[in-house]
């Protein structure tokens, strides 16, 4: 897959990259993809909600009436989940929700993502940039210039820039990865994808197509 290269001004620079078609031009599997996202979602939940069950909760121990003779049935403690202020019945306790996927499916889930990206040809490649100083207003022009700024993007650097990311932080909609931090819910959750043109030469790297 070919797509050409544009500079921060919007402009084609006259130079094209050309996109492994086993990354960007695999058939999209839409059952792992929903895995890998899956397994995602679930590993960002802390687990940590709990509510009491009956022998959590203080209260007295009295019996509220006699056993028999009140016309209606036996009743035990203060603390029952049928009375206002009482434990709750099979309440939520703390839990891990996240689970094991294997590094294959998780390759082919991005691999997946990717090339449904590029099928409905929703990837661009920009030149190489810096930006000299954390500044948003920087970072916003060049989403403005390449006709971007209204939708949500996910802008893929070859390594880490700390300017460009502190720059991207507070707009919303955006955000920044290297190429190394990819995973298949950024790529989803983004409209378009921005990969930078020196990024575009680790794709081949990260997935280890060559070996």
């Amino acid at each position: 897959m070919e797509l050409k290269v544009i500079n921060t001004e919007g402009k084609e620079t006259g130079r094209t990259v050309l996109l492994n078609d086993e990354i960007f031009g695999a058939e999209p599997n839409t059952h792992v993809i929903w895995l890998d996202v899956k397994q995602y979602l679930a590993n960002q939940r802390q687990g940590t909600h709990a509510a009491k069950e009956k022998s959590l909760l203080s209260g007295s121990t009295r019996k509220l009436r006699k056993q028999k003779g009140g016309g209606g049935a036996r009743f035990g403690s203060i603390k029952s989940p049928l009375l206002r202020g009482g434990a709750r019945i099979f309440g939520p306790q703390p839990r891990d929700y996240s689970f094991k996927l294997n590094k294959k499916v998780k390759r082919l889930a991005r691999i997946s993502a990717l090339s449904q990206k590029a099928k409905d040809n929703n990837i661009t490649i920009l030149e190489s940039f810096d930006l000299e100083a954390p500044k948003t207003k920087g970072y916003l022009d060049i989403l403005k210039n390449i006709n971007l700024f209204d939708k949500k993007t996910l802008l893929v650097l070859n390594e880490t820039n700390k300017n460009i990311y502190l720059s991207a932080r507070n707009l919303r909609g955006v955000k920044v990865v290297s190429v190394c931090d990819l995973n298949t819910y950024d790529i989803l959750n983004a409209q378009n994808l921005i990969i930078s043109e020196p990024a575009a030469s680790k794709f081949d790297e990260f997935f280890k197509i060559n070996e």
